[in-house]
């Protein structure tokens, strides 16, 4: 492609070394979809004939289609001479129509061939990774309409808290998910500018209207500076970024799942379609996926970073730097398919709520409560905490639970509990003293569920509305 400048041949390790070709191949569909953009340009600025672009365009559908099995990609990776996806598509174009093939690359560099279909990739994989997401958010939504009104302690510092109903602890996630996919739109409005027709660096040196290839790829326009198109990944960079935070909650999840799962904390059960045992001892059911799901954030945060650094400190324009960020790219496709398996796990847990109920009215979980029964009898907050600690403290060395505290008891630590604490005190009452936006009383859970239930489907309406336009 560049052969003319030179008089000595590359060395041949260095050449194999240097390309792109055994990772880029998986841009095939953009690089095909770019260049039948780019090919209308060329048609409006009277540099190809209409029937040269209709040719040129039959034949990269046809490049596209022969390359879309298993059998094609592999030998799109494997091919012996072409140095990236954009050669390949070079070389086989001409094998198709001869010299006519190589008309499309005027007007046109691989810088931003690269920058455009590296952009029309994300973009896709956001696509799907917000589907994933949305399927994984439903699931959960999914079990915390089966829990109902069941309860389950929750935890600060890994010590019981508070009750909560197990679909608060199920929405949590959920909120943390419709957060990324809000991260992950954001993204994919800024990324979604065309970078044809920048040329290698300074825009292209033909008169194209560079409004052609991006309305035909669905961008929102063209880039508007030649410079940053050509060079710019913060793109891939804030995608990767982005599949950090999705990265991390994953994390939390499985973390609080095998955690619940072990016996000490008997709270759920593994499902087993998802769980596998051990070749030494007999009774394990071991929770690999939540383990395995656990360190793919290593992964994923492990991609960003290498961006970050492979990023930093380039002068502008182009630099071949910037072919090491597609390898970070492709490094995280596993993602969506990750999400979907989390999703079907999800489903497909059973929660052991006669555990999770006795665990929630054990360890003094009301103490909360009955600070706010004393405030309400106008005791500062302040004294009530020390009345009520130092009567945990009794009931902690008595070996009972505070509501099993007489009330003569009670009133040595001071003379404002009467018998209406109790039910003040009880498993209900402790839930529904949170009666507030976001908390965890029993008819804002039923709320917030309803309206997580929503977010989600209108999500969903909105995927599907983009995708029957597009």
């Amino acid at each position: 492609m560049w052969s003319g400048r030179f008089r000595e041949p590359l060395d041949t390790e260095f050449e194999q070394w240097q390309r792109s070709i055994v990772f880029d191949w998986r841009l095939l569909p953009q690089e095909v979809a770019a260049s039948k953009a780019h090919a209308s340009a060329l048609c409006a600025a009277g540099i190809i004939t209409e029937s040269e672009r209709a040719e040129l365009r039959a034949a990269l559908d046809a490049i596209a289609a022969e390359h879309s099995s298993d059998t094609g990609k592999a030998a799109v990776r494997d091919h012996a001479t072409a140095e990236d996806i954009h050669h390949f598509v070079e070389l086989s174009l001409v094998e198709r129509v001869g010299s006519m093939g190589l008309k499309l690359h005027t007007g046109r560099s691989r810088n931003e061939q690269i920058a455009t279909d590296l952009r029309l990739y994300v973009r896709e994989q956001i696509e799907l990774t917000i589907t994933s997401l949305a399927a994984w958010a439903s699931a959960l939504v999914e079990q915390a309409k089966r829990a109902g009104e069941a309860v389950m302690p929750s935890y600060t510092h890994l010590q019981r808290a508070e009750p909560v109903l197990i679909a608060h602890w199920l929405l949590a996630y959920a909120e943390m998910l419709l957060r990324d996919v809000s991260r992950l739109h954001d993204c994919s409005v800024r990324l979604n500018y065309c970078p044809l027709g920048s040329g290698a660096i300074a825009g292209a040196t033909l008169a194209l209207d560079r409004t052609i290839a991006a309305r035909e790829l669905g961008f929102i326009a063209p880039t508007p500076n030649s410079m940053d198109a050509t060079s710019d990944r913060d793109f891939v960079l804030e995608y990767l970024t982005a599949l950090t935070f999705i990265g991390l909650h994953a994390s939390r999840f499985a973390e609080e799942i095998t955690l619940f799962a072990t016996a000490e904390f008997g709270f759920v059960a593994l499902p087993e379609a998802f769980s596998t045992g051990s070749s030494a001892m007999p009774q394990k059911k071991n929770p690999d996926l939540t383990e395995l799901l656990r360190a793919k954030v290593g992964r994923i945060h492990g991609a960003a970073e290498a961006v970050t650094l492979q990023i930093k400190g380039l002068p502008l324009a182009y630099n071949k730097d910037l072919q090491e960020t597609q390898e970070q790219a492709f490094a995280v496709e596993f993602v969506p398919q990750m999400l979907a398996l989390v999703a079907r796990f999800t489903l497909a847990l059973k929660f052991n709520h006669d555990a999770m109920r006795t665990a929630a009215q054990n360890g003094y979980l009301n103490a909360m409560a009955a600070a706010t029964y004393l405030v309400y009898k106008g005791v500062p907050f302040r004294t009530a905490h020390e009345k009520i600690g130092n009567a945990v403290r009794y009931a902690l060395e008595k070996g009972v639970e505070l509501n099993a505290l007489s009330l003569a008891e009670l009133k040595e630590f001071g003379q404002e509990f009467d018998a209406d604490f109790f039910p003040a005190i009880d498993l209900n009452s402790t839930l529904d003293c949170h009666d507030v936006i976001g908390g965890t009383a029993r008819t804002r859970v039923h709320e917030a569920l309803h309206a997580a239930e929503s977010r989600i489907a209108a999500l969903t309406h909105q995927r599907e509305a983009m995708h029957a336009g597009a």
